[in-house]
């Protein structure tokens, strides 16, 4: 279940398929896909013969996996996000909010309204638009706040959302990083790009695909 949060509070509730066609979400143009490519060239079996070989390589990989070293199944945002979140508040200056990410060696940050309500994200390609910066310092900086620079609305998901469901947000729609609140709006955790290829990298690794 995913839910978008702007300004103004929250503006859509509901599933990936349905928040897909909210007008308030530009969809970027999907890339076509090697098989619709090929079906315009007619190489069907190419493409079918590549996929056997996707599916074969696979198959290989999971029987040379040790079966005691299972960890089991990986369903949901809860089991990989970070419950430790540090945000930022939109009406803090970009340097105050540059300092929090590089003292917090973060790439990135949810944005809170003076309330505690989720109302955007903002990461260092954001706050770059407003300062300059050498050498890690700080040289520069125009007179503008967090809420002049984040992007909003912004895509969060409730703690039993599906990992592959948020790695495919991330992927649509271009984010590094997808909040987690409860069903109230209340932030409880932040998943990243990070934290879905650290899950998949552990040792001992991870069930996802089953």
């Amino acid at each position: 279940m995913f839910s978008i949060y702007g300004i103004s509070g929250q503006v859509f509730s509901g599933t990936l398929e349905e928040m897909n066609r909210v007008n308030a979400l530009a969809r970027a143009k999907a890339a076509r896909a090697i098989a619709q490519d090929g079906d315009e060239l007619g190489i069907e079996a190419t493409v079918g013969a590549t996929t056997r070989l996707r599916e074969d390589v696979v198959m290989a990989y999971r029987s040379m996996l040790p079966q005691d070293l299972e960890r089991g199944p990986l369903y949901h945002a809860s089991q990989i996000m970070q419950t430790k979140v540090i945000s930022v508040n939109a009406g803090h200056s970009v340097t105050d909010a540059w300092r929090t990410l590089r003292n917090h060696a973060i790439h990135q940050a949810p944005v809170m309204d003076d309330d505690a309500r989720l109302v955007g994200i903002v990461s260092e390609r954001d706050l770059l638009t407003a300062i300059n910066v050498d050498d890690g310092h700080i040289v520069e900086s125009l007179d503008r706040v967090v809420r002049d620079v984040m992007s909003t609305p912004v895509v969060a998901a409730v703690p039993v959302t599906d990992i592959r469901r948020i790695a495919a947000v991330m992927i649509d729609k271009g984010v590094d990083g997808v909040p987690i609140t409860s069903e109230a709006g209340r932030l409880m955790g932040f998943v990243s790009r990070g934290d879905v290829l650290r899950a998949v990298v552990t040792d001992p690794p991870l069930s996802l695909w089953r």
